[in-house]
Parts: structure tokens; C-alpha cells; sequence
């Protein structure tokens, strides 16, 4: 009897561990969607990324490792001091293990500090300084989407070797710009071409004509907006007023450009830009499926962060249920163990550093005679596998990579 007593025993005691081993503090766990919900950037991201959190949460059953999730949801106004104070009052009194989205470089950068001094997790949607990555790096945090580099390389290259030799830029004045004007220039220089300037507007303004007026002045072929959202929109929209266009002696180019932007400026205005993307909702029969979903809730399309927003709430999820608890480094550690693959990303994978490496697509507008109707905007025209889009591990300088 003694054999079959000690097995009994064991059995209980690995029970025993097993159970206390799935872990779920506060009988909860809770994601904070931190966002831009009603201001310049709230289109590409914003109420639309608090959607697509919640059809990932709807997905994935409500509940993991039997605890209920439950998704919250604030605006920073695009101000660091508001953002930041939000991200403490989540994680030192709201029970959020989670934040994800941010849509503002600076704001992102400062919700990474407060995430790793709280241990819990910070997750950039729609976030491109490669600084969140780089220096500022932490354990703690991941960026599903894209960044400056991987946006800024292929195209300036791109347009550069068309005959585009010569740029100027109208940058928007705070660290995603500054950010994205460093990345286009480094890639315009090495690729033959000349910066002949740049001038800075301040985030959400309204009067592009004085930027404009200067970018004419330069003489650059190329005039290169390094801003995002209503910002890129508006300066678009004033651009074509003065004469400046995608074709001509002097031709307009975007850097950065949801599929929002698009449907907000039109085909006219639109046709035969080129730019890269992460996602593109019609790219294969999976995205279409998924997109279709996202649009009976939202009335859009998703754009490229609502959809990544989804994909790294999904796999935060899934890592929960890998760790077995919802402690903030054993769950980045299956994170970063497991592959993503869903209808945003092929294999995917998140390095030490936090960059979640995917790959990216360089897409242009079609012309209103190629297009079915609303939504059909984008011809893909080249992938770019994701070693090749985002640069290597540790050249941005993440200390976690150098350790």
C-alpha cells in the first residue's frame, strides 16, 4: 500500500503546484487601451483601437486561466503629463496589467518608464520613434506595428532612386517627427540624394501655407511630410493648393499614411502615392475576414494599428495562458518564446529588445477608375521580409541587447 500512498501523494502535490502555479492577480486581469480619442490622431487609432482590444478579448473567451478580462479605456489628449499620470493611477490603483496603443511617440516613451517601474507591461500601437526600442528599452514592453526606420528606409530609397534626389521636409515638432526627419534623411544620404532643409509645425495646427512656402522656396524635388493623422491631412489638403502634387518638378511624398488618410483626402488626391505599411485590410483572405468583422462594429476599415492593437492583445493573452500567470516578466517571456501568427502577422517574432519583427509592405493608391468603391485603395506592389525592414537587434542602442 505504501507505493500506491506515496504515488497518491505526489499526484496531490503536483495538483497542488499546478494550481498555485496559475496565477491571476487580483482575480483579474485588465487591459488599459491609452489613446488619442478625440483629437489629431484618434482616426488611425483611437476609439478604433479600443474595438479591436475588445474583439481580441471577445475572442479569446472573456476569461483566462478562469479570471475575467476586462478592457478600460482613456484619452491623453495627446499630452505626456496627462498620459503618464494616467498610466500610474492604472497601474497603482485601477488593478490594469496591461497598457497598449498611445498613438503618441512621446506619450509612449513615458508610459514605457511608468510600466517597468510598476512591473506591468506597455505595448505600442501606433508608436514609431525607434527610441522605445533603442535606448529607452525595458523588459517590460513591445512594439507591434512599425517604426521609423522600417517606414522611412524603403521609401526614401524608393523615391530617391526614381530621380528624386533632392528633399525637403515638413516635420511635425515633437519626437515622432523629429524621429522620422532622421531616419528619411539617413536613408535619402545613403542612398545618393541631398537634404536641402526642413522646417517644424507644431502637433494639430491648423495653417500649413508659411511650411509650404518654404518647402516651394528650397527647390527640393521632393517635399517630405514627417507627420501622421489630421496633420498629414491637413498639410495635403494645403499642398495641393499651392500647386505641390505627387508628379511634377516638385512632388509631395508621405511618410507615414493610414488607410483613414486615404479615405479622408480621396483618390483624386491620393492616386499613386506610395508609402509602407504593416497591414492592408484586402491583403489576403484571412485579413479580409477579420477586417470585415472589425468593420460591423466600427463602420471603417481598420487601419494598420487597430489591427496590431488586436494581433499583441491577442498574443498577450495567449502568453498569459503559456506562463500561467499574469506577472509582467513571465508573461513578456512567452511573448517573446512563442511566434505570432494571425491574419496581422506571418511568423512573427518579439526580440529581447521589444521590436515585434514582421513584415512590411510598400503599397501605392490606386487611381479612382482602378478601384471597386470605398476601402479598395491599395495596390501592393513589394513585402519586405522583416529582417530586411526593421533594423538588426541592438543597433539602436537597447541596453537589454548590449547586456
Amino acid at each position: 500500500m505504501r507505493p500506491i500512498f506515496a504515488l497518491f501523494l505526489s499526484f496531490l502535490a503536483s495538483a497542488f503546484s499546478g494550481a498555485a502555479g496559475a496565477q491571476v492577480s487580483d482575480n483579474l486581469v485588465r487591459i488599459g487601451v491609452l489613446g488619442d480619442l478625440s483629437g489629431v490622431y484618434a482616426d488611425f487609432g483611437g476609439p478604433g483601437d479600443v474595438v479591436a482590444a475588445r474583439m481580441a478579448v471577445e475572442d479569446f473567451g472573456g476569461k483566462v486561466l478562469g479570471k475575467p478580462i476586462d478592457v478600460i479605456a482613456a484619452d491623453h489628449q495627446s499630452k505626456t503629463d496627462i498620459g503618464a499620470a494616467i498610466a500610474r493611477q492604472w497601474f497603482d490603483a485601477d488593478k490594469v496589467d496591461m497598457a497598449i496603443g498611445f498613438d503618441n511617440s512621446s506619450i509612449a516613451l513615458a508610459v514605457e518608464q511608468v510600466a517597468f517601474q510598476k512591473n506591468r507591461i506597455a505595448i505600442a500601437g501606433a508608436v514609431a520613434t525607434t527610441l522605445f526600442t533603442g535606448k529607452s528599452c525595458t523588459p517590460n514592453e513591445a512594439a507591434w506595428l512599425h517604426d521609423n526606420y522600417a517606414l522611412a528606409n524603403t521609401l526614401a530609397r524608393s523615391v530617391v532612386g526614381r530621380g528624386g534626389d533632392t528633399w525637403f521636409f515638413i516635420t511635425v515638432d515633437y519626437t515622432f517627427g523629429h524621429s522620422l526627419e532622421t531616419e528619411a534623411k539617413s536613408a535619402v544620404l545613403a542612398s545618393g540624394g541631398k537634404v536641402l532643409g526642413a522646417v517644424r509645425h507644431p502637433l494639430n495646427t491648423a495653417d500649413f501655407s508659411s511650411f509650404l512656402l518654404q518647402a516651394q522656396a528650397s527647390g527640393a524635388k521632393v517635399v517630405a511630410l514627417a507627420n501622421a493623422g489630421g496633420d498629414m491631412t491637413n498639410a495635403t489638403k494645403q499642398a495641393n493648393d499651392f500647386g505641390l502634387s505627387r508628379t511634377g518638378n516638385q512632388s509631395l511624398v508621405s511618410l507615414l499614411v493610414f488607410i483613414t488618410d486615404v479615405h479622408s483626402l480621396g483618390l483624386a488626391v491620393t492616386q499613386g502615392l506610395q508609402f509602407a505599411t504593416a497591414f492592408y485590410w484586402d491583403r489576403d483572405d484571412e485579413s479580409r475576414a477579420w477586417s470585415k468583422r472589425f468593420f460591423a462594429v466600427h463602420q471603417r476599415m481598420p487601419t494598420s494599428a487597430q489591427a496590431a492593437v488586436y494581433s499583441a492583445t491577442r498574443h498577450y493573452l495567449r502568453a498569459i495562458e503559456a506562463a500561467g500567470t499574469d506577472e509582467a516578466k513571465a508573461v513578456m517571456a512567452k511573448m517573446r518564446e512563442m511566434p505570432i501568427n494571425d491574419f496581422f502577422a506571418k511568423n512573427g517574432k518579439l526580440r529581447e529588445d521589444g521590436r515585434m519583427v514582421h513584415d512590411m509592405y510598400l503599397v501605392e493608391v490606386k487611381t479612382p477608375a482602378e478601384s471597386s468603391g470605398p476601402w479598395d485603395y491599395y495596390k501592393i506592389k513589394a513585402t519586405i521580409p522583416g529582417d530586411q525592414a526593421f533594423r538588426p537587434a541592438g543597433e539602436d542602442g537597447c541596453p537589454l541587447i548590449k547586456r
